[in-house]
């Protein structure tokens, strides 16, 4: 049960220690938008921390070949570790230790979709005019409903779900193709994200299915 309260801290980059002062000071219980941040089309870069996976062996860790079944003391080891000399064991040579739950910063995410809380139709596209949130049937799986401003991003991110990242504007001058195209999106899939999912929105699912005992009580 998550009993704490997310928070990350952000410090102020930029002039003096007094201009940073002023500029925290005049963005005091303001609120501040992800429109106003960040715009469609854009590159970004997300910092965070990996998913962790605790103590590991080499053979998890590092992906190294088993050794044959006889093998004495284990096979999920290391043959050879090392020459006599140099007396020590080189910093390349895998060994078992922590997996995960490393700080990570990923560059270049283009931003496919900026949201605005409270759209009925966050997930509509000119192709598809659906009237449908961004949430899919059912909820986003062990995260639940999107109920505030939002960015689509290509791609995936680091760390579980509901883990704080940071996002910040790219730190390069873009010039390359890739980076300066212009996405336009043709559909957008809401289906339900537990199982096979069919229907992209509780009316459709009605519309074929009909009405449940429930739906029909709270109409009459």
């Amino acid at each position: 049960k998550q009993w704490y309260q997310r928070r990350v801290v952000i410090t102020a980059g930029g002039g003096e220690m007094a201009d940073k002062v002023a500029f925290a000071r005049s963005l005091l219980e303001k609120p501040i938008s992800v429109k106003d941040l960040f715009a469609q089309n854009e590159l970004i870069d997300v910092i965070g921390v990996t998913r962790g996976h605790g103590y590991n062996g080499v053979t998890f860790r590092w992906g190294t070949k088993k050794l044959p079944r006889k093998t004495h003391k284990g096979l999920r080891k290391v043959a050879c570790i090392g020459a006599w000399h140099p007396s020590r064991v080189c910093f390349s040579v895998p060994r078992a230790g922590q997996y995960g739950y490393h700080h990570r910063t990923e560059v270049n995410k283009k931003v496919y979709r900026v949201g605005v809380k409270g759209d009925p139709n966050s997930a509509s596209t000119a192709f598809d005019l659906t009237d449908k949130p961004i949430t899919p049937m059912g909820g986003f799986s062990h995260y639940g409903q999107i109920n505030e401003d939002f960015l689509m991003i290509k791609g995936n991110v680091v760390g579980p779900r509901k883990r704080l990242l940071t996002l910040r504007k790219s730190l390069l001058v873009h010039t390359k193709r890739v980076a300066l195209e212009k996405i336009n999106l043709k559909y957008i899939d809401t289906a339900s994200k537990w199982g096979h999912g069919r229907f992209q929105t509780d009316a459709e699912k009605k519309a074929f299915q009909g009405l449940l005992k429930k739906d029909r009580e709270a109409m009459e």
